[in-house]
């Protein structure tokens, strides 16, 4: 999964400028792509026949006081309008918002489900929230119970404890932007310890190559390449 989301609170962010000409190159080689209806609309040929899967909450910005006071942005009329595959939305277990997080993830579900629609759960974390077992665990569980049909979550140690707790498939987010081989043994860690797939975005699109990252990334998830297999194909296709 590609996620070009980031926009929705960041803003302009770097490498997503201009989100088409970021997008185009890259959409032969993803799986999924995750983004806004805005830059679903304005950004990608709709004669490019790849799953989307809809950014549903929103509402604050990286200026604001508090990033878990969110809400739900689309509909699911919207999402039917837009053939979308999947919608997602995020919740912060823990905020002060973590109630009003939780129950538009329930909305969400509950609306989703008379379509026939799957919701993604993305476990959000704040600056005061750990990324361990224990905490993501929690996090992947609750969305589980409450119907997600599918958790985005963040890798760590013991990982595989919080796959073998959660009853639906995780994909694993980036995070910020690291070195090349450094993401790619994140992916490979994650892959290996049972994430079904990866939901990358800066470590593609901020990377000096993203077309050829993209390409080793996909090398790990659907190949079972190892780092080195993964980096050496990075190293022959960025020329």
């Amino acid at each position: 999964m590609l996620a070009v989301d980031h926009g929705y609170f960041l803003g302009p962010t770097s490498g997503l400028e201009i989100p088409a000409e970021t997008i185009r190159p890259l959409l032969r080689y993803a799986d999924s792509l995750m983004l806004t209806r805005g830059i679903l609309r304005t950004s990608v040929n709709p004669d490019f026949d790849i799953p989307i899967v809809l950014r549903a909450s929103g509402g604050t910005s990286i200026i604001g006081k508090d990033l878990s006071n969110e809400g739900i942005t689309t509909s699911i009329e919207e999402a039917i309008r837009l053939n979308v595959a999947a919608v997602a939305l995020s919740i912060f277990v823990g905020s002060e918002y973590e109630n009003q997080t939780l129950l538009n993830l329930s909305e969400l579900i509950n609306e989703a489900n008379d379509y026939g629609i799957p919701v993604l759960a993305v476990t959000a974390v704040g600056k005061e929230m750990t990324r361990d077992a224990r905490y993501l665990s929690l996090c992947c569980r609750i969305a589980t119970e409450l119907g997600a049909s599918l958790v985005k979550t963040y890798f760590c140690e013991d990982f595989e404890k919080v796959v073998e707790s959660c009853p639906v498939p995780i994909v694993i987010a980036g995070g910020k932007k690291i070195p090349e081989r450094d993401a790619l043994q994140l992916a490979y860690n994650a892959i290996s310890k049972g994430a079904s797939g990866v939901d990358m975005g800066r470590n593609i699109f901020q990377s000096e190559h993203p077309v050829a990252m993209i390409q080793a990334v996909r090398a790990i998830v659907h190949r079972s390449a190892s780092v080195d297999e993964a980096y050496e194909i990075f190293t022959q296709k960025k020329g």
